[in-house]
């Protein structure tokens, strides 16, 4: 039982540099500034990350400005392909 744990831990963090990959790609093509917060270097930022996205189970990436919560990566995903990113972010 232990590989396969390690399996699925190995996968979720793929899955989660590539979704974090994606994000900086787009903002970047749209020249939209962001903020990098690595919350893997203490258990404080990703309990704050948890807390303002309203779930206890919230795994990155999640989108902000400022404090205010925009959503996550499947969300930003929705606005991508819907030509609303701007909106997304509450920037428009």
């Amino acid at each position: 039982m232990q590989e396969k744990s390690e399996f699925l831990t190995e996968a979720l963090v793929f899955q989660v540099k590539s979704q974090q990959a994606q994000v900086i790609r787009i903002l970047d093509s749209k020249s939209i500034q962001y903020e990098l917060i690595d919350i893997s270097v203490g258990g404080e930022l990703r309990d704050e990350m948890r807390n303002k996205a309203g779930d206890p189970t919230a795994v990155p990436p999640q989108l902000f400005n400022e404090d205010q919560y925009c959503g996550n990566y499947e969300m930003f995903s929705d606005a991508v392909e819907a030509d609303t990113v701007e909106q997304f972010l509450k920037l428009a």
